[in-house]
């Protein structure tokens, strides 16, 4: 017995001496640390968190650039091509990922996609005439809406898939990672209770917005009559019907403000909110950050506290 014992101990002691030893050799070979290329800014603040100091983290999306629209560069493949870790959003996100996937040299890139445990809503069309709640409406048979981080729920599935991910890559780092990882989680679980406290009470629910279907995760969540002008992409047209339509929402509710999104023009948005009779106030969709918010260091954290206090005064919310 006493030999069986010590040969079980023997082989612990060694696979542990192994596993070190590997630990070791990776990271002398990865000086540098694990290279990590992602593609929106959600994605890249919570890989940034969860890799804390062992992995260099970047962003395909340069500073203010609008990502429904976004096409990669010659420059940004070699980048993935390079790099330890891909982590994209979805194909109905980005596209063109899976694309540029199939085409890695690289046999020893892991690749995430950090959507993959979401339940997705249905794509808005820019036809659409009413609110995600009141089951009267034209959904976009093409694809499902991708705006699935601005449910902060559906954000802490994506944070599970991104850490399998950085563990895949980097089994090492597994502690630290799993670590920072449930950290991040416990944040996006007190913002999810900050945004249901504080938009419990208000004297509207009607989320009314001159731009693209981005904001249907959050409505959803939060019990909001959500209408907007256009579809879930950010080039889809309006129609002067659907204007005209917008408008006469807004007057018969009884709004005092019509929301915007940063990073796009508000020109249509003031015509309307004018029209109506409205204030404007931004929401930020949180799918890339303008140069001024990126040389400030702005996380995604701060992005949805700004959000939430423009949603408790447009929609005219009264604290406990």
């Amino acid at each position: 017995m006493k030999f069986r014992v010590g040969v079980v101990i023997s082989v612990v002691l060694c696979c542990a001496a192994l596993l070190l030893a590997g630990c070791k050799k990776a990271e002398v070979a990865q000086k540098s640390g694990l290279q990590v290329v992602t593609t929106l800014f959600p994605l890249y603040d919570f890989a940034r968190i969860i890799a804390g100091d062992r992995a260099q983290v970047t962003m395909l999306l340069p500073p203010g650039v609008e990502p429904h629209t976004f096409e990669p560069r010659p420059e940004d493949m070699i980048r993935i091509n390079r790099a330890g870790l891909f982590i994209y959003t979805s194909k109905y996100m980005e596209p063109w990922a899976e694309k540029i996937i199939t085409g890695v040299d690289n046999k020893s890139l892991h690749v995430v996609n950090a959507g993959e445990r979401v339940s997705y809503m249905a794509g808005m069309s820019h036809e659409h005439e009413h609110d995600v709640n009141s089951g009267d409406h034209k959904h976009d048979q093409k694809g499902l809406d991708p705006h699935i981080w601005l449910d902060f729920t559906n954000a802490a599935l994506m944070v599970d898939s991104i850490v399998e991910g950085f563990i895949a890559a980097d089994p090492c780092g597994g502690i630290a990672y799993h670590r920072n990882a449930e950290a991040l989680k416990k944040e996006l679980i007190a913002l999810d209770l900050r945004y249901r406290e504080s938009l419990a009470n208000c004297s509207t629910r009607k989320l009314l917005h001159g731009g693209h279907y981005a904001f249907g995760y959050l409505a959803r969540r939060y019990d909001l009559d959500y209408h907007a002008l256009s579809g879930i992409s950010s080039d889809s047209e309006p129609s002067a019907e659907r204007m005209a339509a917008l408008v006469r929402e807004i007057k018969s509710s009884g709004a005092k403000y019509l929301f915007a999104e940063e990073l796009l023009s508000p020109r249509i948005t003031e015509t309307l909110a004018k029209e109506a009779g409205v204030g404007v106030l931004m929401l930020h969709g949180a799918h890339n950050l303008s140069r001024d918010d990126q040389s400030k260091n702005v996380s995604f954290f701060d992005l949805m506290e700004r959000n939430l206090i423009q949603l408790q005064k447009g929609l005219q919310c009264r604290g406990k």
